[in-house]
């Protein structure tokens, strides 16, 4: 379980990220087109999972635009931007935003996801709500790079994540 703060305040995740060299856990989100997207889906590529628990957040709302900036220059790289809002508010955001170069994906539908890469938050104001959280995985399929951001409020480390590419 890993300690994170929302503001100050402790709170818990259901337990910690994948460890480096883990193989990914597959997945099955649904696209903002209502379709699924499995991780096979985008074998042979890079993925960097930008996971927060709402688009509707300022904090989050940066990280898509931020990833969405950055991921037109990276090679064989896709960018799944994951949380539990519903496919229609994420293509709301999208579309009032432009934000055109970023995938992204919703677990409302089973929260297994945020269950299976352990950073659902377990307890407090966001409960069942996924952390704030990056996962890079290679071409392999392996994990190369995780991050869950402390504070729940703050950024990740977009220089230190695009490195590990």
């Amino acid at each position: 379980m890993a300690e994170i703060t929302l503001k100050g305040n402790a709170i818990n995740t259901i337990g910690n990220l994948p460890n480096i060299g883990d193989k990914a856990i597959d997945f099955k989100l649904t696209a903002v087109d209502l379709s699924q997207k499995s991780l096979s889906d985008f074998s042979g590529k890079k993925i960097i999972l930008n996971i927060f628990p709402s688009v509707d957040t300022g904090t989050c709302a940066t990280s898509v635009r931020e990833f969405n900036k950055k991921a037109s220059e990276l090679e064989n790289t896709v960018v799944l931007c994951v949380s539990k809002d519903l496919p229609f508010a994420q293509a709301r955001f999208c579309g009032a935003e432009g934000i055109e170069n970023v995938v992204m994906l919703s677990d409302f539908a089973t929260g297994k996801f945020g269950q299976d890469y352990q950073l659902e938050i377990a307890n407090g104001p966001l409960a069942h709500l996924h952390s704030r959280a990056i996962v890079i995985i290679d071409e392999n399929g392996s994990v190369v790079y995780t991050e869950q951001v402390s504070e729940i409020v703050d950024e990740p480390s977009y220089e230190t994540a695009l490195k590990a590419i």
